[in-house]
């Protein structure tokens, strides 16, 4: 839940990251102070979380090149990594605190300082700055003493290993396996979720298990999930083809004959666990109505083209755009959905890729930032990234996505 936001900032020079050479961490019986020493100017926002309790600091334009200390006083431990082009550190806490940041000129430079106070004890900006001397140019701000804590859920993002148990999918070479290799990367994808203060991850399995494709997006549906992601490797008879491509669900089916050939692939699958699509006619079309509502086509195709943009960054796509295909586990109603095959497990080298898991990483790195930067543009009506945005931009309602607000059961 957000309790507050503070931001302080400064004219950030366009050339080269701001380092972050120093992390000092200090504890009295009472106060708490973070110390970040800066190789020049940078812009910093800062605002905490509750349940649990955490203080999130995002330093624009900046890199860590320092160790960080073992928690003390009111900080548990912390934790760093890169949201965007900003630094993020997340100060896990023993309990509620009240920060206030400033800067300062330190002996060797800028320094961004973050006093924290139990809850309860006044916050007061400190008065033991060094004056700041030319030529730098650091001006000293006091911080906000951040008002009550508005209450705001985290977003959900239901995770679907595609295939398991008896539905083997694809095979490639050395053994691989398309039902193990997206439980690998839907598990490392979920680890980085639940790191990122403000989300959660739902997995439709954890083991290798058989799960019925309506009962994939329905436990997306009952965990109220803001998006729900599938994850595959494609496969075809050419050997050579490689490269990833994302799909969202089309009303009008598929869109290409290539998607038309993975649209009755990824079917199949159904007939394994007994559910006959060509039964259920008006509940597809039921379906395929929901879906096709502008609010939930339109997030999935942005958040989709978001995550593309991630998987080229890290190899060739096989189709650069977003597809648009009928698959029966995207068609759930109300949820955002997308279908990533990451790459093809037919090709000898490319199935090796996937049996890696540095490759299975960098396959979650690339899903988990395309995910968290459309969120961070466009978080869900409601959430604690929702209400961080609203007081961090001074707006008086949340944001949401083409102007409707998605999920209205919440």
């Amino acid at each position: 839940m957000l309790a507050g936001l503070l931001v302080s900032g400064l004219t950030v020079a366009a050339s080269a990251p701001v380092q972050v050479g120093g992390v000092q961490l200090s504890a009295s019986d009472a106060r708490t102070e973070l110390v970040l020493s800066l190789s020049g100017p940078a812009e910093h926002t800062l605002f905490t979380l509750s349940q649990p309790d955490r203080i999130v600091i995002d330093v624009e334009n900046a890199e860590l090149h320092a160790n960080l200390p073992a928690g003390r006083g009111l900080v548990a431990s912390l934790r760093s990594g890169m949201h965007d082009d900003k630094l993020r550190l997340v100060l896990d806490l023993t309990g509620r605190a009240m920060p206030q940041s400033f800067l300062r000129n330190g002996p060797k430079g800028p320094e961004l300082v973050v006093d924290l106070l139990p809850e309860g004890v006044a916050a007061v900006a400190s008065t033991a700055q060094p004056a700041v001397q030319a030529p730098v140019s650091v001006p000293v701000t006091t911080s906000i003493t951040p008002a009550a804590p508005p209450r705001g859920r985290d977003i959900v993002v239901a995770i679907d290993a595609g295939h398991g148990g008896k539905d083997p999918g694809a095979h490639g070479p050395h053994g691989a396996l398309e039902k193990d290799v997206t439980l690998d990367v839907a598990r490392r994808l979920a680890e980085l979720i639940d790191q990122q203060p403000g989300m959660k991850a739902v997995l439709t399995r954890d083991s290798d298990v058989f799960v019925e494709l309506k009962q994939r997006f329905e436990k997306a549906r009952d965990a109220n999930a803001d998006l729900f992601v599938s994850i595959h490797c494609d496969a075809s008879r050419d050997h050579s083809a490689d490269g990833a491509t994302v799909y969202v669900l089309s009303e009008h089916g598929a869109t290409t004959e290539h998607a038309r050939f993975l649209e009755r692939q990824e079917n199949d699958a159904a007939l394994v666990g007994g559910v006959q699509l060509g039964n259920q006619p008006l509940m597809v079309r039921s379906v395929l109505v929901d879906m096709s509502q502008s609010a939930v086509m339109g997030m999935s195709f942005d958040v989709g083209t978001s995550v593309a943009k991630q998987l080229k960054a890290i190899g060739a796509m096989h189709r650069n755009n977003v597809q648009q295909a009928g698959f029966l586990v995207l068609k759930a109603p109300d949820v955002p959905s997308m279908l990533i095959e990451t790459n093809y497990i037919t090709n000898p080298r490319t199935a090796k890729l996937l049996l890696s898991p540095d490759y299975q990483q960098l396959l979650a790195k690339a899903i988990f930032t395309g995910v968290d930067s459309y969120f961070d543009r466009y978080p869900p009506p409601g959430t604690q990234l929702a209400v961080a945005k609203q007081q961090r931009d001074g707006q008086s309602s949340g944001l949401v996505a083409g102007g409707v607000a998605l999920n209205p059961h919440r």
